[in-house]
C-alpha cells in the first residue's frame, strides 16, 4: 500500500462513517455537508456530524418544543423554534449528559468540547441563514465558551537526549517490556529521532512509506492536513536511525520500496496508537511527571527549533501551521530553502 492509498483510505473510512452518522440526522443537514465540503476536512465533517446528532438529542430531551419529535422528524423551518435561550442551555447540557444509547453512561464536555460544539452550531445556523431559510441567525447572539490556555507541556533538551538513550539501551524498562525491545529498538529509536528533529505529526509518521524518504537530499515526503504534499528535511542524526532500521528490515526479509516505512509487531502498518503507546513507554521512564505524548514531542521540536533560530516564521512552516497565530500570532509563508536550514539547527545528542 503506497502512502496515497493509506490516505485515500482514510479518507473512504472516514467517509463511511460519515454516512453512516448522518442516517441519524434530519435529512435536510445533507446541505450544509454538502457546502462545507470544499473548506473543511472529512474528519472535521465526521466531528460536525456528531456534535450535531448531541445537538439534536439535547432538543428532544430538554427543549418543549421538540419533545414530541423524533431526529429523523426534525425540520429546517424547526430552526426557527431555537432560541438563544436554548443554546445557553446546551452549553450547561454539555456538562454532563447521558450516551443516547445508555442512560448509565455519563459523559462530560469542558470548555474545549463545548467550544468546538459552538464552532460547528455557528457554521451550521450561519448556512441555513444564509440560504434564506432563517430570518436571523440565532448564533450570533451566543458567547464563545472562553478557553484557558494550558501550559506548553515538552521536554528540555537533555530529556529528549535522555529519551533517546532509553529507547537504546532499554535500561529501566521492565521484564515483559524488554522481551520486545531487542526486536523494536531501532524502529523506536527512528521513529522518536524523527520526531525531534523534524516535528513530523503521528498521523503523517505512520503513513510513510519506504519510497518516501530520500536519502541522496536529505529528505521524505509527508502529507499535510488538507491532503497538500511537502518535503520534509531531516539531519544527519534521523539518517543514521532511519538507515539503521531499513538495514534491518532488509535482513529481516521485510523491505520493498512501497512497504510502509514503519511496521507493527505483526509487520503491518504501524498505528497512530502503538506509536502513542511507545512514547509513553519511554518518556515515563525520562520524564515521570510530564504526560509526553508524540504531540508533545513535536512541540519539544519546535520549541527547540525556536530557541535556535528566534525565527516564527521558520517554526510555522516547518510545523505545517496553516495559521502563525498556533505558533505565536504571526504567519509567513517560507520556501524550502529553510525547511533545509531547520534540519540542521537541532541537536539532540552533540
Amino acid at each position: 500500500m503506497d502512502s496515497n492509498n493509506y490516505h485515500q483510505d482514510f479518507n473512504q473510512k472516514m467517509t463511511l462513517k460519515l454516512r453512516e452518522i448522518m442516517k441519524e440526522l434530519p435529512s435536510f443537514t445533507a446541505s450544509f455537508f454538502i457546502a462545507v465540503e470544499n473548506t473543511s476536512t472529512i474528519l472535521t465533517r465526521v466531528n460536525y456530524a456528531a456534535d450535531l446528532r448531541i445537538f439534536f438529542q439535547f432538543l428532544i430531551r430538554e427543549v418543549p418544543y421538540f419533545a414530541e419529535k423524533s431526529i429523523s422528524s426534525i425540520t429546517k423551518e424547526d430552526l426557527k423554534a431555537v432560541t438563544v435561550d436554548d443554546l445557553y442551555l446546551f452549553l450547561d447540557y454539555l456538562n454532563l449528559y447521558t450516551a443516547a444509547d445508555n442512560d448509565e453512561k455519563f459523559i462530560e464536555n469542558h470548555e474545549r468540547g463545548k467550544a468546538r460544539k459552538v464552532a460547528c452550531l455557528r457554521s451550521f445556523f450561519k448556512h441555513y441563514y444564509r440560504k434564506g431559510i432563517l430570518e436571523s441567525n440565532v448564533c450570533d447572539l451566543l458567547d464563545t465558551p472562553k478557553i484557558h490556555e494550558k501550559a506548553i507541556i515538552r521536554l528540555e533538551p537533555d530529556e529528549a537526549a535522555n529519551l533517546l538513550d532509553i529507547a537504546e539501551n532499554g535500561e529501566q524498562l521492565t521484564k515483559k517490556q524488554r522481551q520486545y525491545h531487542k526486536k523494536n529498538v531501532k524502529r523506536d529509536v527512528a521513529i522518536l529521532t524523527l520526531f525531534l528533529t523534524t516535528g513530523i505529526r503521528v498521523s503523517e509518521l505512520v503513513s510513510l512509506n519506504i519510497n518516501d524518504i530520500d536519502f541522496k537530499n536529505g529528505c521524505f515526503k509527508v502529507t499535510r492536513k488538507g491532503g497538500n504534499q511537502v518535503m520534509l528535511y531531516f539531519d544527519d542524526e534521523a539518517a543514521e536511525a532511519l538507515e539503521a532500521y531499513l538495514s534491518e528490515r532488509k535482513e529481516r526479509g521485510n523491505y520493498a520500496l512501497d512497504a510502509p516505512l514503519f511496521l507493527s509487531m505483526q509487520d503491518r502498518r504501524i498505528s497512530v496508537r502503538s506509536v502513542e503507546l511507545m512514547v509513553k513507554k519511554y518518556a515515563r521512564i525520562a520524564s515521570p511527571l510530564k504526560k509526553i505524548s508524540p504531540h508533545k514531542l513535536r512541540s519539544t521540536y519546535g520549541t527547540m527549533l525556536y530557541d535556535e533560530t528566534g525565527d516564527i516564521y521558520l517554526v510555522a512552516d516547518v510545523l505545517g501551521h496553516k495559521d502563525v497565530n498556533t505558533t505565536r500570532k504571526h504567519y509567513a509563508a517560507m520556501s524550502e530553502d529553510n525547511r533545509k536550514r531547520a534540519s540542521k539547527a537541532v541537536k539532540l545528542r552533540k
